[in-house]
């Protein structure tokens, strides 16, 4: 059993310092949010009033936090509060740059830490069925896989610092590309008479088979698992989706990567999100697609 402290209790850092819970350890909980901390001391975290109390004595200090600047003002006080040899393992999505700024100064600090974001959503959350994506040192990541497997599907190492944000953002490009065609493609099939069971019978064997149409299916009523079966409710939001598209369009322009693709991703679903649909899963994108549809 480890000491772990857990900074960020919302929508993916309850159910995974839950699931750590579970897994036998001690886990020192903190959120800015009164409710979220209520929440997180019903599912068993010993919740504390600052960052400070959260990551003393921890072995290992996860945070959850909405942004790079979050990341790095919460290492304001992580890092002098911290104890010796405490191992930081960060699984917020941020800006590459903020990803190896916070590696430098826990190195700076004595500390072991690794960038760790996710993939799988809320329900992977839930589950214990996330993807880790783990930038930083063979030693750091060796020493994490027991803290992250109770919330894991898979941990996978993708390289030194930064690289594990580095893979989300490529990951989330393909994620959000392939939803948008997916959904073009069931909008093209209504107004042409096909039945989307038709369409998802045929792509989802054929050549245009992905996760964003066997898993999170656009349209409700094909596929068990899709967020479309329960009018959107998010498991992946928007407006994350919209987050992510710009680190990764902000990190093409940067290196000069030709992301037209993802330019136009990241066109569609600020668009998405300035109609007012944030707040819902990134496949209710379809419902954009439909309205801009010509009659």
């Amino acid at each position: 059993m480890a000491v772990i402290g857990f900074i960020g209790l919302g929508h993916m850092g309850r159910p995974m310092s839950a699931n750590l819970v579970k897994a036998g350890h001690a886990v020192q909980g903190y959120d800015l949010v009164p409710a979220a901390l209520a929440t997180a001391a019903d599912n068993g975290v010993t919740t504390v009033s600052s960052i400070a109390e959260a990551v003393r004595g921890a072995d290992a200090v996860i945070t959850m936090l909405p942004s790079g600047k979050h990341l790095l003002d919460a290492y304001d006080e992580v890092l002098p509060n911290a104890a010796s040899g405490a191992l930081l393992v960060d699984s917020s999505t941020v800006d590459v740059a903020d990803a190896r700024a916070a590696h430098q100064r826990a190195q700076e600090a004595g500390l072991g830490s690794i960038d760790a974001p996710v993939s799988g959503g809320t329900a992977g959350a839930e589950a214990g069925t996330l993807t880790f994506m783990v930038g930083g040192s063979e030693a750091d990541f060796q020493r994490a896989e027991s803290v992250l497997e109770p919330m894991a599907r898979k941990v996978i190492h993708c390289g030194g610092p930064g690289n594990g944000q580095v893979t989300k953002m490529c990951n989330n490009l393909i994620l959000g590309a392939s939803m948008i065609a997916v959904s073009e493609a069931f909008v093209l099939g209504e107004r042409l008479g096909l039945s989307h069971e038709a369409l998802y019978d045929v792509a989802a064997v054929s050549t245009g088979q992905c996760w964003a149409l066997t898993t999170n299916c656009p349209v409700p009523d094909l596929v068990e698992t899709s967020r479309a079966n329960h009018d959107y409710e998010p498991g992946f939001a928007a407006a994350l989706m919209l987050k992510d598209l710009n680190l990764a369009l902000s990190a093409a322009e940067q290196s000069g990567t030709d992301a037209s693709i993802g330019r136009l991703a990241t066109d569609l679903y600020r668009r998405f999100n300035e109609e007012g649909g944030g707040g819902q899963d990134f496949g209710a994108i379809i419902k954009s697609i439909r309205e801009h549809s010509g009659s």
